[in-house]
């Protein structure tokens, strides 16, 4: 089990594959072998889409490694925006604080300190899976999105230990001990990159096209990851879709019926099969994941029993527009810093309602995610953009979430009000194997130790499970 705050509740969610990165003023570094895909990783040079990595240094006379205060003085670097630390052993507690504070490219401006989220193991992948057996997963920090920047500052301060406090004989002064930082700390800075294509535009000797046609890229010239990612939603949408259309009720009740249930139904679901009327969906080409950066390979569970809600924990200053740009960087960051196979999450969730499908697999599938430890076989996890610690999610954000796992959760025969069993594989509230009653739409903090999804956005989860009811009618 990994090591998690020193309050146990003060993990919080976000989540990530790492990439040992070169700093902004060296274009190239040592290449390292990707162990599960056999890909050659090499550290990007800046171009839009790219991350850059700088050790962090101590900022006190003590230079041994696990200092009890380290950073990176102010500097100029390439643009970025979005922000996390990492360090080299996921299993190693973060006790203390990290602050950054950024310059807006646009104004030429430093923000106030802002605070990252500090934690350990709160949402990856499962324990003894080959995604967290991986020698390049990484410990880190929440992202924190700032938008463009091109200058940043950062510090990280140990927290006292819980150890009583000492009195030196020589001065009888108290001293409080404090935790040695994590070994390898690296502030990562991601630049998002460009989004999706634009879609293509209608041929009027064709005359009007479907929502899902006219929402279609050519796939021509792209790689065989990117077609692999489409073509795996070919059921729901055509090949090359930047967007899912939303049906209405008895148009997924056929489309369901026809399929013949992509869970396993009884007779009397298929008979009325309570589903909720599918949302419309922005695929991965829709909001522009690059998809060589990902594993190949998609993995799947037995089927979808719950869902798991979160929030990113990325921040509250984004633009709807942004969010595109905001799950770009999320899923650099879970790849190429954190080193995860791919997005951690299932689907993500914009503060307009809008939502993306997260980890590549077919947004109807049973996706295998790294978005609740001990928890993830059986589940798909739901990230709101956005930190709800403090702050109430958007009214339209909590519908689309009642939207979403009205229809996920409906394809797999499952009440949106109900209960159900899920067997833990570890974690810091369930000891692997053990079988724990659970929401069938819970909180992150219901699996794990963590103040995720933000107590604000933990507090709506009664309306979004009685809401998602009345979707799938009942």
């Amino acid at each position: 089990m990994r090591g998690f705050l020193a309050s146990s509740i003060g993990v919080t969610c976000a989540a990530a594959l790492a990439l040992p990165l070169a700093p902004p003023a060296a274009a190239a570094a040592t290449s390292a072998a990707e162990p599960t895909t056999g890909r050659t990783v090499r550290p990007e040079a800046y171009v839009p889409g790219s991350t850059q990595s700088l050790p962090l240094a101590p900022l006190t006379h003590n230079r041994t490694p696990g200092a009890v205060e380290q950073g990176v003085p102010r500097r100029d670097v390439r643009h970025f925006s979005l922000v996390g630390v990492v360090w080299d052993d996921p299993d190693t507690e973060l006790h203390g604080h990290v602050q950054v504070r950024t310059r807006a490219t646009a104004t030429g401006t430093w923000s106030g300190w802002q605070e990252l989220e500090t934690h350990n193991a709160d949402h990856a992948a499962d324990p003894g899976t080959p995604e967290s057996a991986s020698d390049r997963v990484r410990g880190a920090t929440a992202p924190l999105w700032v938008g463009e920047s091109d200058g940043v500052e950062v510090r990280v301060r140990a927290s006292s230990t819980s150890q009583a406090p000492r009195t030196t004989e020589a001065t009888g002064a108290v001293q409080t001990a404090a935790s040695p930082l994590p070994t390898g700390m690296r502030l990562e800075l991601v630049d998002p990159g460009e989004g999706a294509p634009p879609a293509a535009a209608p041929d009027p000797e064709e005359g009007p096209r479907t929502t899902a046609t006219t929402a279609t890229t050519s796939m021509a010239d792209e790689s065989a990851e990117a077609v692999a990612a489409s073509a795996v939603n070919t059921d729901l949408a055509p090949l090359g879709a930047t967007e899912i259309p939303a049906l209405d009720r008895a148009g997924t009740e056929a489309a369901l019926l026809a399929q013949g249930g992509t869970g396993a139904l009884t007779a009397q679901q298929k008979t009325k099969p309570y589903v909720g009327p599918r949302p419309g969906i922005t695929t991965r080409r829709g909001w522009g994941a690059d998809e060589k950066l990902r594993e190949r390979k998609f993995v799947y569970t037995k089927k979808v029993k719950a869902a798991f809600v979160h929030h990113s924990a990325t921040g509250n200053n984004y633009t709807c527009k942004q969010a595109p740009s905001v799950i770009r960087s999320i899923y650099r960051y879970h790849v190429n810093s954190m080193g995860w196979r791919d997005v951690g999450y299932n689907f993500l969730v914009d503060k307009c309602g809008k939502i993306y499908e997260g980890r590549a697999g077919g947004v109807s599938k049973a996706v295998l995610g790294a978005h609740t430890l001990g928890f993830n076989s059986n589940s798909m996890g739901i990230a709101v953009l956005g930190t709800y610690t403090s702050k109430k999610p958007s009214s339209a954000a909590v519908k689309a979430v009642a939207r979403l796992t009205a229809w996920k959760l409906g394809l797999y025969g499952m009440n949106p009000r109900g209960k159900t069993y899920l067997k833990s594989g570890g974690g810091n509230l369930y000891g692997k194997g053990k079988n724990v009653r659970l929401n069938v739409i819970s909180g992150h903090r219901d699996g794990f130790a963590t103040s995720c999804p933000g107590k604000k956005l933990y507090d709506k989860l009664g309306t979004t499970r009685s809401t998602a009811a009345k979707y799938q009618g009942r």
